[in-house]
Order: C-alpha cells, then sequence, then structure tokens
C-alpha cells in the first residue's frame, strides 16, 4: 500500500498544474479570433518620432473629448421650438419668450453641475479638432506624405475636414441664440441663391418658412448621430490604414523606402500616445475653464427680426463668409426670376476650393506618371511649385477670414469698412499669387544653400590666416548621414510628349491630354523648379583638394 501510494504522490507531482482562469479565457478567445497572431504582428510595429507627428494625435483626441462632452451635453439638451418664457437663474432673461432649446442651453450653462464647463470644452475642443485637421493635412501636404500608397487615406482625412467644418455649423446653430441664427440666416439665404432649386431645397431642410418649427429638430440627430457616426468610421478606417501601412518618416541615415527608424508601437508609443492623450485633454480643459467662448446668454434668444453686431462664425466658417461679403452684390431678372450671382458664386466657390486639396495628389501622380511606393518623405525645399501652391492656398484662406470679419477688423483697427473689403477683392487675386512666387524662390534659396553646404561644408565662424596673408572662414565638413539626408531626394526629368515626328519620319499624333500633362509637368518639375543638387564627382573634385 505504501508503494501505491508513493507512485500516486509521484505522478500527482510530474502532472503539470492546470492553466489560471485568464489565461483559459485568453486561449479560447484566441482559438476564435487571432488576437494573438494579430497582436504578436502589429504590437511592436515601429513608428517614427517626429513631433508633427502628434499633429494627427492631437485631431483623434478633441474627436474623443467631443465625443464625451457631446454625450454629456445630450442628457440635458432639448432639441424644440416650442415657445416658453424664462424663469431661471440667470436673471437678465427673466420674463423673455424662448423656445425651449435656448432655455436648456441656459439651464446647462447655470443649472447643471458642470455644465457651463463641459459646454465650453466641447466647443473648444472642436476649433482645436477643425485647427488639428487643417495643420495635420498641410504637413502631409507639404512633406508628399498623401503619395502611394496613401491617396485613399488622404481622401478620408479631406472628407473629415469637410464633415468637421459641416458638424460644427450645426452644432454651432443648436443653441437658437441670436448668434447662431443670424448665421442660420446666412445659411438659408446662400440656399435660396441656388437657381431653379433653391427654394425647394431650403423648404425642404427648414420645413416651411424661414426659421421654421422643426429645423432644430432635424439638426440634432444629424448633429449627434449621422455626421458623428460617419467621422466615426472614417476615423477608425483613417487608422487602419496608418497602421496598415508602412509609416512615413523623415529623410535621414538608416531610413529608406523599405526600413522605419523609431520606437515599436507597445509599449513606448502606445505610454506616449496615452500620455499625450490626457494633456490634450487638460489642455482642452483648462481653456474651457478660463476662455469663455460662445456665451449666448449675453447674445439672447433668436428673432427674424433682429442681428447681432459684429455677428462672425466660428473662424472655419469665415472663408466662406469671407467670399460673400467682398462679392459685389450683382443680381440678375429674367423672365420674372432672380438670380443671385452675388450669394451663388462665392457659396459654389467655397467647396471648389477645398476640393482643389481633396484632387491634388491625383493630379501630381498624373502629372508625374510615378507608380511607385513612396514612405520618405519629400523636404518642402526640395517641391518648390508644391510648396507654393499651398501657402498661396493658406494666403487665400486668410485673406478671405479677413473678408469675413471686415466689420469687426475695422472697429478694432479703427478703419474704414469699404477700404477693407476693396483691399480683401484685389488681395484675392493678387496674394495668392505674390505668396506662390516669394516661396518659390525662398524654396530655392533654401536649395542653393544646401548645394553649397554640401560641397563646401558648414559655416564654422572661425577666420583663419593663411600664409600668404589671404584670410578665410574655415568650414567644417558634414557628416556621412547629413550629406545623405540633404542629397537622398531624387530629382527626375519631368515628362514630355518627345519629337513631333517618328523615326520614319511620320508626324505622330498627340492628344491633348498629353500635351496639357507635359507642360505641367515642365512648371511644376522642369528646370527653374529646383536647383540640381551636387553629383558625386563634384563632391570628389572639391574635396579632394588642399583648398577645401
Amino acid at each position: 500500500m505504501d508503494g501505491a501510494r508513493s507512485g500516486n504522490e509521484g505522478a500527482a507531482a510530474r502532472r503539470p498544474a492546470p492553466p489560471p482562469k485568464g489565461e483559459k479565457i485568453a486561449d479560447w478567445a484566441d482559438g476564435r479570433l487571432g488576437i494573438y497572431a494579430l497582436a504578436k504582428a502589429n504590437m511592436r510595429k515601429v513608428f517614427p518620432d517626429h513631433w508633427s507627428f502628434m499633429l494627427g494625435e492631437v485631431c483623434l483626441y478633441s474627436f474623443l473629448v467631443l465625443i464625451l462632452t457631446g454625450v454629456y451635453l445630450t442628457l440635458f439638451f432639448e432639441p424644440s421650438t416650442n415657445e416658453v418664457v424664462y424663469n431661471g437663474t440667470y436673471e437678465p432673461l427673466n420674463g423673455v419668450l424662448m423656445t425651449r432649446a435656448y432655455e436648456s442651453t441656459l439651464d446647462i450653462s447655470f443649472d447643471v453641475r458642470g455644465g457651463l464647463l463641459i459646454r465650453q470644452i466641447h466647443h473648444w475642443a472642436a476649433l482645436v479638432f477643425v485647427t488639428g485637421m487643417l495643420v495635420h493635412m498641410m504637413r502631409v501636404f507639404f512633406t508628399g506624405a498623401f503619395r502611394k500608397p496613401r491617396e485613399l487615406n488622404w481622401v478620408f482625412g479631406w472628407t473629415l475636414l469637410m464633415l468637421g467644418i459641416i458638424t460644427g455649423l450645426t452644432g454651432y446653430s443648436l443653441p437658437d441664440d441670436l448668434l447662431s441664427g443670424t448665421g442660420l440666416r446666412f445659411a438659408h439665404g446662400a440656399i435660396l441663391s441656388i437657381p431653379i432649386v433653391g427654394t425647394y431645397v431650403a423648404f425642404f431642410l427648414f420645413g416651411g418658412e424661414f426659421p421654421g418649427e422643426d429645423f432644430i429638430a432635424r439638426l440634432y440627430p444629424i448633429h449627434i448621430l449621422l455626421l458623428p457616426g460617419i467621422m466615426l468610421g472614417l476615423v477608425v478606417a483613417h487608422l487602419i490604414l496608418v497602421f496598415y501601412h508602412k509609416h512615413t518618416q523623415y529623410p535621414g541615415p538608416g531610413r529608406d523606402q523599405k526600413s522605419v527608424v523609431g520606437m515599436p508601437f507597445l509599449p513606448v508609443y502606445m505610454a506616449k500616445a496615452g500620455g499625450f492623450f490626457f494633456l490634450v485633454f487638460g489642455v482642452l480643459a483648462f481653456m474651457g475653464g478660463v476662455a469663455s467662448i460662445n456665451p449666448v446668454w449675453a447674445f439672447g434668444p433668436y428673432r427674424p427680426d433682429m442681428v447681432t453686431t459684429g455677428a462672425q462664425p466660428d473662424w472655419y466658417l469665415g472663408f466662406s463668409e469671407g467670399l460673400i461679403r467682398v462679392m459685389p452684390g450683382w443680381e440678375i431678372n429674367l423672365w420674372g426670376h432672380t438670380l443671385e450671382p452675388g450669394v451663388f458664386i462665392p457659396f459654389s466657390l467655397f467647396p471648389l476650393i477645398l476640393l482643389a486639396l481633396g484632387v491634388y495628389p491625383f493630379i501630381e501622380a498624373w502629372v508625374t506618371g510615378d507608380k511607385r511606393e513612396h514612405h520618405i518623405l519629400d523636404r518642402p525645399r526640395n517641391m518648390p511649385v508644391r510648396t507654393g501652391l499651398g501657402a498661396a492656398w493658406l494666403s487665400l484662406y486668410a485673406v478671405l477670414l479677413i473678408g469675413g470679419g471686415n466689420d469687426v477688423v475695422a472697429t478694432h483697427l479703427h478703419l474704414s469698412i469699404n477700404v477693407i473689403t476693396w483691399f480683401v477683392r484685389v488681395a484675392v487675386f493678387v496674394a495668392p499669387v505674390i505668396t506662390f512666387t516669394v516661396t518659390k524662390r525662398i524654396c530655392l534659396g533654401l536649395q542653393r544653400r544646401d548645394r553649397a553646404k554640401v560641397l563646401h561644408g558648414r559655416e564654422t565662424g572661425t577666420i583663419k590666416r593663411l600664409p600668404q596673408g589671404e584670410y578665410i572662414e574655415v568650414h567644417e565638413p558634414l557628416t556621412q548621414g547629413q550629406l545623405f539626408t540633404l542629397t537622398q531626394h531624387e530629382q527626375p526629368p519631368p515628362y514630355e510628349v518627345g519629337p513631333p515626328v517618328d523615326a520614319n519620319g511620320v508626324r505622330r499624333r498627340v492628344a491633348a491630354s498629353a500635351r496639357v500633362r507635359a507642360r505641367l509637368a515642365k512648371a511644376m518639375f522642369g528646370p527653374r523648379t529646383r536647383i540640381t543638387k551636387p553629383t558625386v564627382e563634384e563632391y570628389r573634385e572639391v574635396t579632394s583638394g588642399d583648398h577645401h
């Protein structure tokens, strides 16, 4: 018996202990979802470390803050146009007739615990979200990060920018205060300017004559469900593509189209991203706590027969308002119908100007004919035309932003509003041209400086006297890594249609699209758009002599 007992005890000792319950659950999930293999392949993915990559994260974290604060505000806001008499905490408006939407906004601001802070964080987050998207897209544009295989991700980002602007407009209009009502009146007039169908579209959107009785009730689900749902899907798709494609990186030693230099996603990048989220949330909370924004109680409820002075939309809509404010008030009467080109033309130009930004990657790909994948970013100075076009687009945006606030600018700077209006009308055509020319020349100057630095080294500021009495400045040769960074970019010849006559003397037929492509290629990537980078022979000739 003792021998049998000893044998059983030995077998029990050799038997492995059962796995913990958590490990069983993990094994069960992995057998059905393949989580372990997915995590093993992607959690150690390398991400390059550069401050400009944080711009996209600012957009993401602002969007998350918008969702969190928006859920809280949804619990207390009532999207109703039913009229009530206010008798609440804010005494200056007691006894005033207003809609329930405006009254609930006042209740959130003065009676709900933390309501005003959440409202202001929500509004600031919206502004930072759109600002971050624009700055992030400009970083992508200037560095050429939109090239293959990221064209689709560029379209996603552009769509998010457009939806962010529309979502901001719908949210800005919900409180039904005098300022938001004035903005809605502006939008209603722009819709009415659409030839033939403008009246029908306005009636459909507003539910009748302006201001309508159920417009806020229609805006509400669009603002809290439809647009955020689409944007959330686009954000997820955008992040999946960012994760799927090899991450772009700036040129430098060890970096090429097949390798990435940086930190692993887990745990380094994930820890940094988590800390950055709380930093963004903290800054937005600080801004919401100390900087008042959209004080609806100061404007009062909306009335169709009133308008507030200095009525200005949020900055991202100032572009469209500037177009309409500086446009001459043209009006055409034909066969008993009135056409408003003074409103319809600028109303149409706003999406068209933004569309030019959205389709540019495809135009550049068509002009260059480059079908390779690109994971190394361009230095903006090495693409003077693209950089000039982006700067010109931003200058146009800035000029029209001044036009959208011409009354405020005139008041604060003590200028005539007519002078500002005419300045903007002229600057709309002149400022982009000047900005493009100056930016292109700056880029070419920086290319010349890089070329001189490669050939002659970096200026040290040390003056040396030669035996023959000549004074020279000592130049320090660049390291191999610095030389690589300054000379790694390609300078392929621009596309050409070729000779008009082939080898047999037969005149070739050249399509009009090919001629247009050749002209654009010459203008964008021709000899006048770049400084030839030093060749290996030039470098050896300069550095081999005693005079270097």
